[in-house]
């Protein structure tokens, strides 16, 4: 598998989150403000390519803001794609889409989603405990919405399912604003 990397940005940012709109407006406007914020730093939004939901939400307003896009979504679901974008890359698969997303960013955030945005936060942390990429990742807990990963967290360094360190494989933060303020730190010692 040959994996692309697309032009450089002093900065990109890989976001999961939610193909859905989820019940609570706060997560459309946490979406809106973050893509907003990302293109306000001049950083570039690496995401899953969809139109709809969170994802298509926060697309949307890094470009409305004058940001740069770059979405991943696997070849068999091209209905579901956003054309709007910079760069829309079209993968073979879902593991490929993410090892792509991965190569092209320094940072991930996970904002609310459903199982894929599990599925993919969980991938990329397990790959930084695996020393494959030592970027942050961080969770945007809005309105308490990943209260109970970090329990859940907390439970499997507890149980002796992970060291003690394992919590700091990613960090969670209430607000864009606060997200964007340690995503500026963290970045500044790394690039």
């Amino acid at each position: 598998m040959s994996i692309k990397h697309v032009s450089y940005y002093s900065k990109s940012i890989c976001v999961y989150c939610g193909s859905r709109a989820g019940l609570d407006e706060c997560y459309v406007q946490a979406a809106t403000e973050l893509g907003r914020l990302i293109a306000k730093a001049q950083w570039r939004l690496v995401y899953g390519g969809g139109g709809s939901g969170l994802m298509g939400t926060v697309a949307n307003s890094v470009r409305h803001s004058g940001g740069a896009t770059l979405g991943v979504i696997p070849e068999d679901i091209p209905e579901q794609a956003n054309y709007d974008l910079d760069c829309l890359i079209l993968t073979r698969n879902m593991h490929e889409r993410k090892s792509v997303m991965m190569a092209n960013s320094d940072a991930f955030v996970a904002l609310p989603g459903g199982f894929g945005t599990l599925e993919e936060l969980f991938e990329v942390v397990v790959w930084r405990q695996l020393a494959i990429h030592s970027k942050p990742v961080y969770v945007l807990n809005v309105n308490g919405y990943w209260d109970q990963l970090a329990t859940l967290i907390d439970s499997v360094v507890m149980n002796g399912f992970a060291d003690t360190h394992s919590s700091d494989l990613l960090s969670f933060s209430t607000s864009p604003a606060d997200l964007m303020t340690r995503l500026r730190v963290n970045l500044g010692h790394r690039i």
